[in-house]
């Protein structure tokens, strides 16, 4: 799927990045991950698709742009996506409060 000139790769991913595993309405953001430089819906799409283990982005990386927005198409750095409080600063739609608890899976996290 091509969100805004970006390519996503997952498991029946809609316009918005949301896949089979998650797809509330504000399960809209896709996630890039370090270890293929590749844009997923998910942890779960990523490990179900690819044949390498995920790597998380460490905390001096947090200035790379590794978060898309599947409303606006927007990539934010990891460290403005943790700050953003759900909401993206381009288009103000709203991504799921829920994904903090995964952060540990995409981010170093203390």
């Amino acid at each position: 799927m091509n969100i805004h000139s970006r390519e996503v790769i997952g498991i029946e991913v809609d316009q918005n990045t949301r896949c089979t595993h998650y797809h509330k309405k504000e399960d809209v953001i896709a996630i890039k991950f370090k270890c293929c430089d590749t844009y997923y819906p998910c942890i779960k799409c990523h490990n179900e698709l690819s044949t390498h283990e995920a790597v998380v982005w460490s905390k001096d990386e947090y200035y790379e742009k590794a978060i898309l927005c599947g409303v606006c198409g927007t990539e934010l750095t990891i460290k403005q996506y943790m700050a953003c409080d759900s909401i993206c600063p381009n288009c103000e739609s709203n991504f799921n409060k829920g994904c903090k608890a995964h952060y540990h899976l995409y981010f170093e996290i203390e």
